[in-house]
């Protein structure tokens, strides 16, 4: 390994995922807002503990209590009177299904003066979930949709119809109570319907979409799912007032601050990246191929959120496999590396953030006894990465904006 260009990855992911945490955001939203009535919290995602922290900062007591839902290892400690609970994911399970009834409860007999302050960001479609179906059934699509290839809008299209509070049902349950709403982004595009599948939001998708996306993918459908996403969700709801906050546009702006500070020039490729996560990483080791010993220092940079169909058994990531695909590309190149980092600090079922690779991965695995090909058509990119040292691990960030993927090219 390369460990000034890991040195120098490092640097820039870490200041990268501290320009972007949601406290300042949180602030900005609440700022000038004023509650006639009580105010009570639920807060739902990855980001959700931080997000109940800002909040408590700028409100303090004002908040009657508060229902904190998020990701196992996510809470960082209590929050006075708010229940801060830790539940499944990318897989919704029974703690899950309690955090969101309980959050259920604590909305119950609210009046129209009172509001619901609801802070959501990614991950909040397993986290923060009341099934329509059996438990099973709902553990069972839910995996089927995350090893087909479907993207996050296809995946979210089939979950609100399958779920009592997505697809705009938790703020018909707030009712008549007000729902103030900061969301932070973690879709291409900010789809407010589609962050965290849009618990206070009207629905923009159909029952045709969602019947499209079953028949596109074979999706193993009992009856009561099937006849789940035959009935609508709600298309006008009059009591939520929405402000969006974080994207990885903004994540893409801080990486490339990083990048210029220590030198390179940064180049924004696309914040819309969506294709299939090795193609992606083999494009970006051309890329550092291309541009390699022309003696000017570049960064290359490309946000957004890439798709791994599982094809075999092993361990990993998008970012981990968008980052070992990159290597063949790279092998023998020196003064390169492309790495990839999701900014929650998780990616897929692992403890790894995302992946980096230079010049020397491939070498390295070649002497190991693997093939970057093998391990891709395997799915195991976190092993892989973990003897060359290119897993990147980070742990809970705090915040949840998509992804970001880096081309370091020195001279």
């Amino acid at each position: 390994m390369d460990m000034t260009m890991r040195s120098q990855a490092d640097r820039i992911i870490s200041a990268s995922i501290r320009a972007v945490q949601p406290d300042d955001a949180v602030a900005r939203a609440l700022k000038g807002v004023t509650f006639p009535g009580r105010v009570v919290l639920v807060a739902a995602g990855k980001a959700a503990w931080q997000m109940a922290k800002a909040a408590r900062d700028c409100l303090g007591e004002r908040i009657d209590g508060g229902v904190v839902v998020t990701k196992y290892g996510h809470v960082m400690g209590p929050l006075g009177n708010f229940d801060c609970r830790e539940a499944g994911h990318p897989v919704p399970d029974a703690n899950s299904f309690a955090a969101t009834q309980a959050a259920l409860d604590l909305v119950s007999g609210l009046t129209e003066k009172d509001t619901v302050l609801f802070l959501l960001s990614g991950g909040g479609s397993a986290l923060f979930e009341k099934p329509l179906v059996h438990p099973d059934v709902l553990q069972n699509i839910t995996e089927q949709l995350l090893a087909c290839g479907a993207d996050i809008v296809e995946i979210n299209t089939i979950r609100k119809r399958l779920s009592a509070v997505k697809g705009g049902r938790f703020a018909l349950a707030c009712a008549p109570a007000k729902v103030f709403s900061i969301v932070l982004s973690d879709i291409l595009g900010d789809p407010l319907d589609m962050i965290a599948s849009g618990p206070a939001v009207p629905d923009t998708t159909t029952c045709a979409q969602a019947l499209e996306i079953a028949e596109k993918y074979n999706l193993r459908l009992p009856p009561e799912a099937l006849a789940c996403l035959h009935k609508e969700t709600p298309k006008v709801l009059t009591n939520v007032t929405t402000q969006i906050t974080g994207s990885v546009r903004e994540l893409c702006a801080a990486a490339a601050k990083a990048c210029q500070e220590m030198g390179y020039e940064p180049v924004l490729l696309t914040d819309q990246l969506c294709c299939q996560a090795k193609e992606a990483g083999s494009f970006l080791g051309t890329i550092a191929r291309t541009h390699a010993g022309q003696g000017r220092k570049m960064a290359f940079l490309a946000g957004g959120e890439t798709v791994v169909q599982l094809t075999g058994q092993g361990k990993g990531g998008r970012n981990q496999e968008l980052a070992l695909a990159a290597a063949t590309a790279l092998d023998g190149l020196t003064g390169v590396c492309v790495f990839s980092v999701g900014s929650d600090g998780t990616d897929g079922p692992t403890d790894a953030a995302g992946g980096y690779a230079d010049g020397q991965t491939n070498r390295e695995l070649t002497a190991a006894g693997l093939s970057v090909f093998e391990v891709l058509k395997e799915n195991d990119a976190y092993h892989a990465l973990q003897k060359t040292g290119g897993l990147i691990i980070t742990g809970p960030t705090g915040t949840n904006v998509n992804d970001v993927a880096v081309v370091l090219v020195n001279g």
